[in-house]
């Protein structure tokens, strides 16, 4: 199916991949996995969309198929691997572009920052009506990334729930434990957060962690904390804050290894977890809940030609919380 791009969403590892800082790069590369649109032509197969809809497409545009994990609606964990929305590679054979001699040499897959994009229609969302685009284009990463792990670790109503980081994911997380009942705290570095935190995002608490007193009073608190942090940091501190039993939920990926203290989890039972993106199954309840919740990403709408600059405010975290591309400027 093909899908006219509206809106692309600028997330830190495009930063990170167009300028090889996560290994060798696939050129040329057009990066883009935050991708919302309209659709404007489908194949004569597709059942699941119709030309006129609103639709998405995030991290990856397809799997094996065939694994238990692919099966099982986890594609992102196919254990032949996804292949990513942009600078990866058609690696299975029922791909278009699949390259049997040599599945090294398979056609390269090219993301949303361009006006167009074709996608099989099982590897597409649908993006509920009353969500402004380009703030819903950010969902496709952002938002799933941090709604699998709260769905699959069991964050629930009534709980103490807590976000560490205030970033595009972090902020995702304050609204969706918001949406879904839970008493919210923000464990961010310093103050300057604090009031929109608190007022635009709607968190009950929040917590400045370069004050020892005020983390030392959130020992044993919280059952979850979502960790978005994408810096070295001191994770034992975080787990400090966790109650029995309770799960620090870590999306955000250091560049450095974090020294975790084995008292920090094995006298109370604790845990350190981690996951990655979403299923499309579940990317589509993500995105259903927003519609319901009239959640989106806060964004900032730039043109093409501003993207450079954009790359460099984000690695400044100088933006609330993501940039969005409106690629109809191309």
């Amino acid at each position: 199916m093909h899908i006219k791009i509206a809106f692309a969403g600028i997330c830190h590892s495009d930063i990170h991949q167009a300028r090889e800082e996560w290994g060798p790069g696939i050129f040329p590369m057009v990066p883009g996995h935050e991708i919302a649109g309209q659709v404007v032509a489908v194949g004569k197969n597709v059942t699941k969309f119709k030309v006129g809809q609103n639709a998405g497409v995030g991290c990856f545009v397809e799997s094996c198929r065939q694994c238990d994990n692919c099966k099982a609606g986890t594609e992102q964990y196919c254990r032949k691997g996804m292949v990513g929305t942009y600078a990866s590679r058609y690696k299975h054979p029922h791909c278009p572009g699949y390259n049997e001699a040599d599945p090294s040499q398979s056609e390269p897959t090219y993301g949303g920052y361009s006006q167009d994009i074709v996608v099989d229609q099982n590897y597409v969302c649908s993006i509920p009506d009353n969500l402004e685009l380009s703030q819903a284009a950010p969902l496709l990463c952002a938002g799933i990334t941090v709604y699998s792990p709260m769905m699959y670790y069991g964050v629930k109503k009534g709980e103490k729930f807590a976000v560490a980081g205030l970033g595009g994911l972090g902020s995702m997380a304050v609204k969706f434990g918001v949406a879904m009942g839970c008493h919210v705290t923000v464990l961010s570095r310093g103050t300057a957060k604090k009031e929109e935190a608190l007022t635009t995002l709607g968190a009950h608490d929040y917590v400045d962690v370069t004050d020892a007193d005020a983390v030392k009073a959130k020992h044993d608190t919280f059952m979850h904390i979502v960790d978005t942090i994408s810096a070295k940091h001191d994770i034992n501190m975080y787990m400090q804050m966790l109650d029995y039993n309770g799960q620090c939920i870590m999306v955000g990926a250091s560049p450095e290894p974090l020294p975790l203290h084995s008292f920090s989890y094995i006298a109370k039972r604790k845990s350190l977890v981690g996951s990655l993106i979403g299923g499309i199954k579940e990317t589509q309840e993500m995105l259903d809940f927003c519609g319901q919740n009239n959640i989106t990403c806060q964004s900032e709408v730039i043109k093409p030609e501003q993207i450079n600059e954009a790359y460099e405010r984000t690695i400044k975290s100088d933006v609330r919380y993501r940039f969005s591309i409106d690629v109809s400027q191309m």
